[in-house]
């Protein structure tokens, strides 16, 4: 036995880098690199294999390494689903609220702050001592202008000139 792994070490050893590459493709996103490489080394592990032993090692090794990143692939999934993965702040596990684009922005409507930046029209003006992406309807406003919110949709933030420069400036 120890004979045939020895003379067969080139085909054993692409063989199980072959499904370490496989099992590491299934938590990298997408098929890149790893998955192609897996599959590379898992042929070339077989052909090794067919060459030194003939087509029934070959077929057996290829059984196998099929057999064998089967448990390891079940083994990572059960992991992640119920194991140290599942716990990790990495994989969402449903009790997350979900993510929103932007806070409930409707309680700015009304207020009045200074724009930090310029407004060309688009900038940040401070409200309500909050630092905020706003708007205008397309009039340049100065840094430091004194501004005041006029409509609010989702995260956009429409504002006005209040008219001169800021109380603070």
């Amino acid at each position: 036995m120890l004979d045939f792994i020895l003379a067969n070490l080139p085909a054993l050893i692409c063989a199980l880098v072959g499904i370490g590459l496989l099992i590491l493709e299934v938590f990298i996103p997408g098929f890149g690199l790893a998955g192609i490489s897996g599959i590379v080394l898992e042929v070339v592990a077989v052909v090794l294999m067919a060459r030194k032993e003939g087509a029934t090692a070959a077929t057996i090794l290829a059984l196998i390494a099929v057999a064998v990143a089967v448990l390891l692939l079940t083994i990572s999934l059960r992991s992640a689903s119920k194991g140290r993965i599942s716990r990790s702040d990495m994989v969402l596990n449903g009790t997350e609220q979900g993510f929103t684009a932007a806070d409930d922005l409707q309680d700015l409507l009304g207020q009045e702050g200074e724009a930090v930046t310029v407004l060309r029209p688009a900038g940040i003006a401070l409200i309500g001592g909050e630092r905020i992406n706003v708007q205008t309807d397309g009039e340049f406003i100065p840094a430091g202008t004194h501004v005041t919110v006029t409509l609010v949709e989702g995260s956009k933030v429409l504002v006005r000139s209040a008219g001169g420069p800021s109380r603070n400036a």
